[in-house]
């Protein structure tokens, strides 16, 4: 189950794993500062990811949503698109923004011949939930209804995300077939380290207050800010939870993960549950790689992205 890799890149990765750990136990936990303070220092760089990179070529779109208008970040392939990639941004559905992530969504668009469209959904906790999945169900309607057609790309669709992003994902293809009957237009999802439980899997539940990307203050702070005023228990409901859901009608999924990471049951748990609801699902373990992993200058992380690469473009042919 857990992939194999070279013993440098295993030591390369723990040797950044005790670095980053280090570095983080001088800082204040995310959870105790505030949103607009933590968003300003991941805009100018200064957080533990790293520094933003806004390419030339990647361009704004506005398009009509139910909160108003709604910004998508477009990145296209040098050659004419093969399909399109949906994309959403992580963050706890509080942090980040659809222009932070140029480079790694320009390698997609280059590497699968895919327009890689991520979508600027509105964050919590001024927009609690149903904004965000809102958001991202009026990016993915927009996409299939004409979207497509306007980026000069065939309607070969699929979708994806990191954590937080993964969970809308989820959540917007199980909107599209639940509310507009349309289980089949997206051909792919590629779900990476997502939180499809939000009342915390037991690999969550039992991480403690280690500070390592995540810890269980932080991923209660995140979970509060989406959810205000709901319980553990009433965030079971699929609408919240994905991994509670009937999962029939779903595409074929990849589903990627490190080992240290407090998030690894649910994308075990989701994997095998979509298995067992009819769909395809590849789950790709990382050994010692930590949540938000793929985003830094590892061998692991080349690795992991280059299999995401890899699903998508098998995904369209």
């Amino acid at each position: 189950m857990i992939e194999q890799v070279t013993p440098e890149a295993l030591a390369e990765t723990r040797a950044f794993n005790t670095q980053l750990e280090a570095l983080l136990a001088t800082q204040p936990s995310v959870h105790t500062l505030p949103v607009e303070a933590t968003r300003r220092v991941r805009r100018e760089g200064r957080g533990i990811f790293p520094p933003p990179v806004f390419l030339p070529r990647a361009r704004d779109l506005l398009i009509p949503g139910r909160g108003g208008d709604l910004r998508l970040r477009i990145v296209v392939p040098e050659a004419a698109p093969v399909g399109v990639y949906l994309h959403m941004h992580g963050g706890g559905w509080t942090l980040g923004s659809a222009d932070l992530q140029d480079a790694q969504l320009a390698e997609v668009a280059d590497t699968t011949g895919l327009a890689v469209v991520s979508v600027d959904y509105r964050l919590a906790p001024e927009h609690p939930f149903p904004a965000g999945p809102d958001d991202c169900e009026d990016a993915a309607r927009w996409l299939i209804d004409r979207g497509a057609k306007e980026l000069g790309a065939p309607a070969r669709l699929t979708l994806g995300g990191e954590s937080a992003g993964a969970h809308l994902a989820a959540l917007t293809l199980l909107r599209l077939r639940d509310r507009h009957g349309i289980s089949g237009a997206f051909c792919a999802a590629n779900l990476v380290y997502g939180a499809f439980d939000m009342s915390m899997v037991p690999s969550a539940r039992l991480w403690g207050d280690r500070y390592l990307v995540l810890s269980v203050p932080v991923i209660d702070f995140f979970g509060d800010n989406f959810l205000p005023g709901l319980d553990r228990e009433a965030r079971r409901k699929p609408e919240y939870s994905p991994l509670y859901a009937d999962l029939r009608g779903m595409p074929p999924a990849l589903f990627t993960v490190g080992t240290l990471d407090p998030l690894l049951d649910d994308s075990l748990f989701m994997a095998a549950r979509w298995s067992a609801a009819g769909a395809r699902a590849e789950l790709r373990v990382w050994p010692e790689s930590i949540h938000g992993f793929n985003a830094f200058p590892l061998a692991i992380a080349r690795a992991a992205n280059a299999s995401q690469e890899a699903f998508l473009r098998a995904a369209i042919r």
